[in-house]
């Protein structure tokens, strides 16, 4: 490259030092855009996490269906040969405790695992018939059976579909055109119901929330213990999906992108909480009142199918990256989870959000 003469040298010399002298006096240019999430690390250093391998010592494949903690998990285990399931609480250095074992043929998995101190409860499927089960989680005592009479029972994958209060194991189940509240005691008894028009389903209790098959969802939240109902305002253009505290509006912008916002049933502290291509990955709105989960795609989502999982924070509306790399997110009981890695090798990684 040809040297520059004494005059442009000098000329480029001045500019970068006044460019230079600019930079120290004004600071650097702002960066257009949003700004970044933070990670979990630094915006909840003295969060909770675990991890759960794919697969246990004996070769099983193992899916968690509740965390009792970050690092305390309970799920189904499906032996290497397809012929036996069985529910586990796998412990933080990966001690395994069984709970129940079964013949995987015309079973399905247990679900809709919830617990409520010691008591543990989940569904059992036999022959596409499910039924409810239990356990004390203090003993090795045997699971026994709480009922088999659940009703056309509904399950929307949320940690609602069935509830443990008070002493009372409740669910919602499909009655023609109208809901069932169903309830069993979990000392076992009679099943008691509760028949209401429309197509609702449990919150957290006493409250229920309707329009769980409505292109437009929730309209009314009704508390079961008094009768009220609480009107929702809705939007023609959005899908609106409500907790007893906060609701969650999904629409599109003017852009064509995903806004997702929230606010009080009332309609009131609305707030925008994540713009772009994003969308909602669980079936709780605003759990333990404070956080959004929700998954954004990247350039990458369509050749991996993962996608980055973020939470807002209500507290100070700022957003927290859990995971840029995300697939089979759940969240019950207060502990969020995900897999990362591919379908041949993958861990299962867990964030107690009640540690924040």
């Amino acid at each position: 490259m040809p040297e520059r003469p004494p005059l442009m040298r000098t000329l480029v010399a001045l500019a970068v030092t006044l460019a230079a002298g600019a930079a120290l006096l004004f600071g650097a240019p702002a960066r257009s855009g949003p700004p970044q999430p933070l990670s979990v690390g630094a915006a909840w250093p003295g969060a909770e996490r675990g991890s759960v391998p794919s697969h246990l010592a004996d070769g099983s494949t193992y899916a968690p269906g509740l965390f009792l903690d970050a690092r305390t998990s309970i799920g189904t285990a499906r032996s290497a040969d397809n012929k036996t399931l069985r529910l586990l609480v796998i412990g933080p250095e990966g001690s395994e405790r069984q709970l129940r074992r079964v013949p995987s043929t015309d079973r399905g998995p247990f679900s809709a695992l919830t617990s409520s101190g010691d008591t543990l409860v989940w569904v059992e499927t036999v022959k596409s018939k499910p039924q409810l089960w239990t356990a004390d989680l203090r003993s090795d005592g045997s699971a026994r059976m709480l009922t088999a009479d659940v009703g056309g029972l509904r399950l929307y994958d949320s940690q609602f579909d069935v509830t443990v209060a008070g002493g009372i194991v409740r669910w919602a189940a499909a009655e023609g055109d109208g809901t069932e509240f169903r309830s069993v005691a979990v000392t076992g008894g009679p099943v008691t119901v509760q028949r209401v028009a429309g197509n609702w389903g449990l919150s957290a209790w006493p409250w229920a929330v309707d329009g769980q098959t409505s292109a437009t969802g929730t309209s009314t939240l009704r508390n079961l213990s008094t009768g009220q109902d609480v009107a929702v305002p809705t939007a023609r253009r959005a899908v609106t999906a409500c907790s007893p505290a906060w609701c969650e509006l999904v629409s599109l912008n003017e852009e064509g992108d995903t806004r997702i916002e929230l606010s009080h049933p009332d309609g009131s502290a609305r707030r925008v909480a994540a713009e772009g291509p994003v969308g909602t990955v669980i079936g709780d709105v605003v759990v333990l009142d404070r956080f959004a989960v929700f998954g954004r795609t990247g350039p990458q989502s369509e050749l991996s199918g993962n996608q980055e999982l973020l939470v807002y924070d209500l507290t100070d509306r700022s957003t927290v990256l859990v995971s840029p790399d995300a697939a089979d997110i759940s969240y019950r009981g207060g502990v969020l989870w995900w897999s990362t890695g591919d379908r041949n090798s993958y861990v299962r990684n867990s964030l107690d959000l009640r540690t924040v």
